[in-house]
């Protein structure tokens, strides 16, 4: 059973603990004194239960600094109730959609250290595929950050937040576009690594390429919304994004304009195949705006961005299709 806490500052009858304890299972709550007009209530629930909460504390009335809330995660609690074990247990866990908007909000941000890392790893990168350096390109998927705004463009896209969407969408270009352009300088002043494996393989595109970017699309948004991302996921990720780029780059590079198309259309199949999945696996796992205005525009967005990406890919494998039997 994974437990979070939830503390709330808030007048003295702003909350009452006796119709939330009626209408969402509690853990346990405590009620203390901080302010004269205020006081600080801590609210001790199961994982899944906090967005309920939450979306309850939203919809009381008052403004904006009527309350504040902070959502801390809980290592262990005792005394634990041993018996226990019910059927939430066994579902499918995931922070709330609060918690969440956090993190992609932040992921969504082109920070000074998003840029280096994607700077570095496309050098490496690049370098890993002329030496043809398995463990080199590895290093560079590593450090490549490049999960979390693409994990945030499918996330907003589900919620309907367009302008997140928008920041998502160029952090997210910008990490697809400096691999590029850095590959292109190399690809001018090196010649193409046609002895390459890392560089011939990604000169050929299979159906199973597309099996293997929706896997991990998904992968990517379930380790986002059980918040346990790792880097293995986001190597996961990097594998279907960063050297497609880099090879795309190089064959650019070189003045091989026919030759980059099968690069270039990997890449743009595993971008896609891996929003697709993701969309529908935050689709899935219930994750929607609390107000009926927003629930209206997230509708609208997923609808639209479910039947984009599912254009765009179709036409992509139609391609594949094409290119493996001509």
């Amino acid at each position: 059973m994974t437990l979070q806490l939830l503390e709330i500052y808030a007048p003295w009858d702003f909350l009452n603990m006796e119709e939330i304890k009626g209408e969402f299972p509690v853990v346990s709550y405590w009620i203390s004194d901080e302010l004269n007009e205020k006081k600080l209530t801590r609210i001790l629930v199961e994982t899944n239960d906090v967005e309920l909460i939450l979306n309850y504390l939203e919809k009381l009335p008052g403004g904006e600094d009527t309350y504040q809330v902070m959502l801390l995660p809980v290592q262990t609690y005792l005394p634990r109730e041993k018996e226990k074990q019910n059927d939430k247990e066994k579902d499918l866990q995931r922070a709330s959609r609060h918690e969440l908007y956090e993190a992609v909000a932040e992921s969504s941000h082109m920070s000074i250290s998003y840029m280096w890392f994607i700077l570095f790893s496309s050098v490496i990168a690049a370098v890993g595929i002329i030496k043809n350096s398995p463990a080199i390109v590895i290093g560079a998927m590593v450090i490549a950050p490049i999960i979390g705004p693409v994990t945030a463009v499918s996330f907003a896209s589900v919620l309907g937040d367009f302008k997140l969407i928008r920041q998502s969408l160029l952090t997210s270009l910008f990490g697809i576009g400096i691999p590029i352009l850095i590959s292109t300088i190399f690809g001018f002043f090196f010649l193409p690594p046609i002895y390459s494996n890392e560089f011939l393989s990604r000169t050929d595109i299979q159906i199973i390429d597309v099996v293997v970017a929706l896997a991990s699309g998904a992968a990517g948004a379930l380790s986002f919304i059980k918040r346990n991302e790792g880097s293995l996921v986001g190597v996961m990720v990097s594998v279907a994004l960063l050297p497609p780029a880099v090879v795309f780059g190089m064959t650019l590079g070189t003045g091989n304009w026919v030759e980059a198309v099968v690069p270039f259309i990997l890449l743009m199949v595993n971008i896609n195949s891996i929003l697709l999945s993701a969309v529908i696996v935050f689709w899935l796992s219930g994750i929607k705006p609390n107000n009926w205005k927003d629930l209206q525009n997230a509708n609208i967005s997923r609808k639209l961005s479910l039947l984009f990406i599912s254009i765009i890919s179709i036409v992509l494998i139609t391609a594949v299709i094409f290119i493996n039997f001509v």
